[in-house]
């Protein structure tokens, strides 16, 4: 990555407006010309995320007489991205929250909060549970995930006040957030970890950071337990390199080989028992983050496979059970591209275009696709991960030797740096989603 520089890179992949984004995804936009065969065609966008938010907005700026509806129930979404930094004390939620009006008043999407429920694919209609059904020429899908209880031995989504998982953005930050307020010195916070694939596969070893960082800060006796389904995990290296040097001992990993599996959760004793049921763990505060699959409507929809996820073309995201529905985002399965916010925004750029294309009769291009990823360790201790995509024999491969990796045994100028750019980023990108 030092041949691009690799600051040049990151600085390309955090960048924000209109044509920086696009041109990152290899669709950088010209003047928007409305064209005959696509004016007035109705496209209908399911969820208002990363993914749900840029499609809707990049549709209507590649062809503004198209007719865009997002459908999304709520009338704010708080990131995921940047969650963690809230935990850690240094953010505050309500500065993760975004809403659509921009969406509506500058590119003139239709924006209907509701929740879309069903899909008569034959007809070419969303069901929604309030306005009846919505005709369209193209269905995008963007559901994010939804958390999998029935693998969780012990526990419910009833349970989440209690044990919140915190993997949806806004409320779950809170109610963690408090819990680890409330917790007294000395006390011990349990996150469960998830197995693949789950959304933001650096997100889990983020939060066991800054909640170390809130705890060393104002309750240092403490102790962070990472029980963990898997044996590695993204930046392992360079997160065990800051936990060390950060934290001490403070912060505790144990990987599914030595005991870290979750077997079962007791609900009222606040305990999680691993290895098979052989160990028990008492937390005080507890954190168990649920296997994941996509978002509900995509399974009510019949559009999820055996695992649980959406199978797609992955050169124009169109789903392999219908071929007017593109899936993005978390629910689909994108070959090497992580579940990820900036995944996510990246591939709505895509799909926008290989609408347009088929609608105007014109041949797909197979764009570059990029993606990158801040994990704060602390305030000042940042390490990034950037890759490119392309598509090649029927899936999304990563190129060989282009993005990279923050490197080990860096100086604390360099994490500072790092560190810095990530709030920049978040900047940028969320206002390429929701501005």
């Amino acid at each position: 990555m030092d041949r691009l520089t690799r600051r040049q890179f990151i600085g390309l992949v955090g960048a924000s407006g209109v044509s920086a984004a696009a041109a990152l995804s290899g669709c950088a936009p010209t003047s928007p010309r409305p064209s005959p065969e696509s004016s007035g065609a109705r496209v209908v966008v399911v969820g208002g995320g990363p993914g749900g938010a840029t499609a809707a907005k990049y549709l209507k700026y590649f062809e503004p007489n198209l007719d865009v509806t997002l459908v999304e129930p709520k009338r704010s979404y708080y990131t995921c991205f940047g969650g963690n930094w809230y935990l850690g004390g240094f953010r505050e939620l309500e500065t993760l929250r975004h809403d659509y009006r921009t969406l509506t008043s500058r590119y003139g999407v239709r924006v209907v909060h509701d929740r879309a429920i069903d899909l008569d694919a034959d007809g070419r209609r969303l069901i929604t549970e309030e306005n009846g059904s919505l005709p369209y020429e193209k269905l995008v899908l963007a559901p994010g995930i939804e958390l999998d209880y029935s693998r969780v031995e012990g526990m419910g989504a009833s349970d989440a006040e209690a044990i919140p998982h915190a993997w949806e953005g806004g409320k779950q930050y809170a109610v963690l957030r408090s819990q680890l307020l409330e917790m007294k010195d000395g006390g011990t916070f349990i996150m469960c970890a998830p197995p693949n694939p789950f959304r933001c596969p650096p997100g889990p070893y983020e939060r066991a950071s800054l909640v170390a960082h809130y705890l060393k800060e104002h309750k240092p006796r403490s102790k962070v337990l990472i029980l963990d389904d898997k044996d590695g995990f993204s930046k392992q290296g360079l997160f065990k390199e800051g936990w060390e040097a950060l934290y001490g001992d403070m912060i505790e990993w144990v990987p599914a080989s030595a005991g870290g599996a979750l077997d079962h959760v007791s609900v009222a004793e606040c305990k999680v028992y691993t290895d098979g049921g052989a160990q028990a763990h008492r937390a005080d505060v507890l954190n168990v983050i649920p296997p994941q699959r996509a978002g509900r409507v995509a399974q009510q929809m019949g559009l999820t496979d055996d695992d649980g996820w959406c199978s797609i073309n992955q050169l124009t995201f169109a789903s392999d059970k219908h071929p007017d529905v593109h899936v993005l985002g978390d629910a689909a399965v994108v070959g090497a591209m992580p579940k990820s916010g900036h995944a996510a925004n990246n591939q709505a750029k895509v799909v926008a275009v290989a609408i347009l294309a088929e609608l105007r009769g014109h041949e797909l291009p197979e764009p570059t696709k990029v993606n990158t990823c801040y994990s704060l360790l602390a305030p000042d201790w940042g390490v990034t991960v950037a890759a490119v995509y392309k598509y090649e024999e029927g899936e999304i491969r990563s190129v060989e030797g282009a993005g990279g990796l923050s490197p080990e045994g860096a100086s604390r100028d360099f994490r500072l740096r790092e560190a810095d750019f990530a709030p920049a980023w978040y900047a940028a990108i969320t206002q390429d989603i929701f501005r």
